[in-house]
């Protein structure tokens, strides 16, 4: 009877050995893993010259996993696909921007969104969106799942300066599309919307993950500002907090400079000293920074992190916080441009290596490795099944395990 009992335990460990073995080799991990090679250019100076100019990286997608079929998987393999190499943008280390196809239902975009990525885009086909038009505001986080294309493309003859200034012109967030080859064929810019975007256009320049996080902003926030009296003048203290309370609601949100409008009536703004960094006059500027701006009779305009208490001092009392600007440094229109399908970052970005003024979302994926390399993980199986195989003929050698002759 123990002898039985015995093999019944051996046959079952044998088959428990096979059954992981299978687990791992089909994993989602596994078999996307062996269908692709990385972007070498992620991890080189090229990819730091990009972030401090204020791009960012997020994801596109994964050789081998389908958006359809298991978007947490990809989501999550792409998350940590750019992780290990770079982070995201100079503002935040976490990736939240992504593409999504347009079939995916609002519970597949929920399960994307639990791997950190806030943003999708663009023209997801959900029933909420935000920026398909200058009036589509985004109320909801949801709204997001659903990013609009506005502006068309930079791409050459298929986009257009005339479309780009309309749409900006309009107000509100314009999102343009952008992709740098298509197989080995490289897709020409447009030369005049390059100019228009870095000469003329009176926008924020920006990126998906800057204009979310400066919008939840807005979610939840919590300041500090009190006015003390200094000889003559007046030293207006302001800072807005960083609390556990808004950092566990939003998680995922970069600390982003955000603009806050505050009334000081008739008072000269005399100077304006940050706790760290440097504060300067911002008039004008249309990237991403700390600073103010301010003409005498109007609004101040202080644009600040959260935690990054500022003292400016004043020749009047009396002020009134506003509230936050809709853009940053209260513009009234933001530019973005989505590269999808970033495969070389060298390659999609070389043209553009000595233009400051375009900033790009670069939504990466690996490439994709030959078809003679897709033999890579059966090889693994079958090197695994061999193994327990010897293992199992060993035990039969022994008069043990499912193999072995059973005794009348």
């Amino acid at each position: 009877m123990s002898e039985y009992y015995s093999t019944r335990r051996v046959r079952f460990v044998s088959l428990f050995i096979i059954f992981l073995l299978c687990s791992i080799i089909y994993s989602p991990k596994v078999l996307a893993e062996s269908k692709w090679e990385e972007d070498g250019w992620l991890k080189t100076s090229l990819a730091q010259e990009r972030l401090n100019n204020g791009d960012e990286f997020g994801c596109y997608g994964m050789q081998g996993l389908s958006w359809q079929s298991d978007p947490g998987a990809v989501a999550l393999e792409c998350r940590e696909y750019i992780e290990d190499r770079l982070v995201a943008n100079k503002w935040g280390e976490n990736p939240i921007s992504t593409f999504t196809p347009d079939s995916l239902s609002q519970t597949q975009h929920e399960q994307i969104s639990k791997q950190g990525f806030m943003v999708h885009g663009d023209n997801t086909g959900t029933e909420s969106s935000a920026w398909h038009s200058a009036s589509d505001k985004p109320l909801d986080m949801w709204d997001w799942y659903n990013i609009g294309r506005r502006g068309g493309s930079l791409e050459q003859i298929i986009g257009s300066k005339e479309q780009v200034e309309t749409a900006v012109n309009e107000g509100g967030l314009v999102n343009l599309y952008w992709i740098g080859r298509v197989n080995e064929a490289t897709i020409r810019h447009d030369g005049e919307i390059e100019d228009y975007i870095s000469e003329e256009a009176d926008a924020w320049l920006t990126t998906w993950g800057q204009a979310w996080s400066y919008w939840a902003t807005t979610r939840c926030y919590q300041i500090d500002h009190t006015i003390s009296s200094d000889g003559d003048n007046y030293i207006f203290s302001f800072e807005s907090l960083i609390t556990e309370e808004c950092t566990n609601l939003i998680p995922e949100r970069w600390n982003v400079p955000v603009t806050w409008i505050i009334d000081i009536n008739q008072a000269e703004v005399l100077s304006v000293i940050p706790e760290s960094g440097v504060i300067e006059n911002i008039t004008g500027d249309r990237h991403t920074k700390e600073g103010y701006t301010h003409i005498q009779g109007q609004y101040l305009h202080l644009t600040v992190t959260n935690g990054n208490r500022v003292e400016i001092t004043i020749n009047e009392s009396d002020y009134d916080i506003l509230g936050i600007s809709e853009f940053w440094n209260n513009h009234s229109a933001a530019i973005t441009i989505a590269s999808h399908e970033t495969t070389d970052l060298f390659k999609w970005s070389k043209r553009f290596v000595d233009q400051d003024d375009l900033i790009f979302t670069w939504l990466v994926q690996p490439r994709p490795v030959d078809g003679a390399s897709n033999w890579i993980p059966y090889v693994a199986f079958s090197v695994g099944v061999g193994v327990i195989l010897t293992m199992l003929l060993v035990l039969k050698r022994e008069g043990l395990g499912p193999l072995a002759k059973k005794e009348d």
